[in-house]
């Protein structure tokens, strides 16, 4: 830019003009944001502090360590509220260096970590929710495809392989976690993710791949009249996809083929022979077999969604899996956690009146639950007692801090990621 104007000079001369320009002063904070920003994704982490009345970043600390924030908590007194995410060391380092502010935790944070926590118990025991009888379908709706295209023999094959190397990984982290092996351990000498070693810790059975029910599709408005035609004895593909060419279908004949293909009862004369000539047995195209189960982290998301927002679809998917008692004891505290949580936002249309005797009578359930994941994750909420009935009766939350680690990411990727922390601490407090 400097060239257009007639002022050439180089970078270096620019960027040391740049370290001279004096830094804003601030006003001492009253309510602060704390949250973490990934210098190096996944290696190196810093900590953005944000005046939330102010609405503006107040300063980058190299790290997101307790010392480092405590040490810059005591340099900056009068900090009343701050409003954090669930990082232990977040609060250890204000409850140092600001012993007498008040700890606001996320609520978003919140609704996360329940959400997660859903997720890895439903992990567990998917293999055994898979087995419960589906709920009776409603009369059917439009008609749609319920089930995918049939694969090839060559990605069949290639599933299988896949699946067997998983299951013999699955045995051999079973195997080294009954010999008493660490978690960590285990990842390290596996060369697996420490999350991929903790699913297989805590699965009563070998996690299958869920399986996905079929998206929309451009041939779904012709669906019905396929299968009229399928039923008077039509199995030509290229005559049925003319006929819908007629009346507006903008897809190729390839769809229609794979649709016919496993419902055919004659064969083909386009189909290769076999050796020994049996048609192989093809699902009934009104086959009312069981649905899928959804997957953990689908389940652990309409779980933690409210019940007026569901589906048809997702509703019978939680009502399947209420079936199991645990499952039942589960979704019942998940529930009324996340519905909690939602009251007490500022824009809850309902909010809810007494939080705190709300929260413990949930605490309460929770211990007596019975089921391992929720008491630890109710432990966790009783150790920062303080900072999450904060949450639930002041309107403070890190969604402005949020938004300014957004600007962040911005003037961080204007440099290639390639800026020192000084060079880009100063970019940050002189934008704002």
């Amino acid at each position: 830019m400097l060239q257009q104007i007639g002022m050439p000079t180089s970078g270096d001369t620019v960027l040391r003009l740049v370290r001279r320009l004096p830094l804003p002063r601030c006003q001492a904070p009253h309510v602060l944001g704390v949250d973490d920003w990934a210098r190096r994704k996944g290696q190196t982490y810093g900590t953005i502090l944000v005046d939330l009345e102010r609405h503006r970043v107040i300063d980058l600390l190299p790290d997101r360590s307790a010392p480092t924030l405590t040490d810059w908590l005591r340099r900056h007194r009068g900090i009343r509220i701050v409003a954090r995410d669930r990082s232990t060391e977040y609060a250890r380092g204000i409850g140092l260096g600001a012993p007498r502010a008040v700890q606001v935790a996320d609520r978003w944070h919140l609704l996360l970590n329940l959400r997660q926590m859903a997720e890895r118990w439903l992990a567990g025991v998917h293999g055994r929710l898979r087995r419960l009888p589906p709920i009776p379908r409603r009369p059917p709706g439009p008609a749609r495809r319920t089930s995918a295209f049939p694969r090839s023999q060559a990605e069949r094959a290639a599933s299988a392989d896949s699946r067997a190397r998983w299951k013999a990984l699955y045995d051999e982290v079973r195997r080294r976690i009954a010999a008493g092996e660490p978690l960590l351990t285990i990842s390290r000498r596996m060369r697996l993710a420490r999350g991929t070693v903790r699913k297989f810790a805590d699965a009563e059975s070998f996690p299958e791949r869920a399986v996905r029910p079929p998206g929309p599709s451009i041939l779904d408005p012709y669906l019905d009249h396929l299968e009229a035609r399928l039923a008077t004895g039509c199995e030509n593909a290229m005559a049925l996809w003319r006929e819908l060419r007629d009346r507006g279908f903008r897809g190729t004949a390839r769809q229609v083929h794979r649709w016919l293909g496993p419902r055919r009862t004659t064969r083909s004369k386009h189909t290769p022979q076999r050796a020994g000539g049996a048609l192989p047995a093809a699902p009934s195209p009104g086959d009312d077999s069981a649905p899928a189960l959804p997957s953990p982290k689908q389940l652990a998301w309409y779980l933690t969604r409210p019940r007026d927002q569901l589906s048809e679809e997702e509703a019978a998917a939680i009502a399947r899996l209420e079936q199991d008692a645990e499952a039942a004891t589960v979704a019942g505290l998940v529930r009324r956690l996340a519905d909690l949580l939602r009251s007490c936002c500022v824009s809850a249309k309902t909010r809810c009146g007494a939080p705190i005797t709300t929260l413990d009578g949930w605490l309460r359930d929770a211990r007596r639950s019975g089921v391992a994941a929720i008491t630890t994750f109710a432990a966790s909420l009783q150790q920062d007692g303080a900072a999450v009935k904060a949450a639930l009766t002041t309107s403070w939350s890190s969604g402005q801090t949020e938004g300014q680690v957004g600007k962040l990411k911005m003037l961080k990727r204007q440099t290639f990621g390639r800026s020192s922390f000084d060079l880009l601490r100063r970019r940050v407090l002189l934008a704002a």
